[in-house]
């Protein structure tokens, strides 16, 4: 079995994402292999939060890109790994889609992001993990949600 070389840890900043970067850095010190953290922004406006509502003064997007670089750097930090590559990207489409798309540009060896563990409608209409499963071009590793 080949080793990987390239680590790619998708996290939407949650407490699961968390443990799933913690995991990420693990097998990339493991490994040797370069670590990428990854935030996807998605352009759905209604599921948006008043905590992701810009400034009057400031673009948007240029707003959401700061939000996510600066905790970008903070879970870097959390990790013991200030150099590690961070990456934001905005898409139109699916995080799924981009997390995917992602991958297959950089040639990753291996995605590593959170599962939440959602049943019922959530999981027959699918999770960005599951979707992301099904679509990479590499090894996945799903994080399971604590219990």
């Amino acid at each position: 079995m080949n080793s990987y070389q390239r680590i790619l840890c998708a996290t939407d900043f949650s407490d699961h994402c968390t443990a799933a970067a913690e995991r990420a850095a693990d097998m990339a010190n493991r490994y040797g292999a370069e670590l990428i953290l990854l935030h996807v922004v998605e352009y759905f406006p209604e599921q948006r939060s008043n905590q992701e509502i810009a400034p009057e003064d400031v673009d948007p997007a240029v707003y959401r890109e700061q939000q996510a670089r600066t905790s970008l750097a903070e879970l870097a930090r959390h990790l013991g790994a200030d150099d590690t590559a961070q990456e934001v990207r905005f898409t139109s489409r699916s995080a799924r889609h981009e997390i995917v798309r992602f991958a297959e540009e950089e040639g990753i060896d291996l995605i590593v992001l959170a599962t939440h563990g959602r049943h019922g409608i959530t999981h027959i209409l699918g999770s960005t993990a599951n979707g992301v499963m099904h679509d990479a071009p590499c090894d996945v590793l799903a994080v399971r949600a604590g219990k």
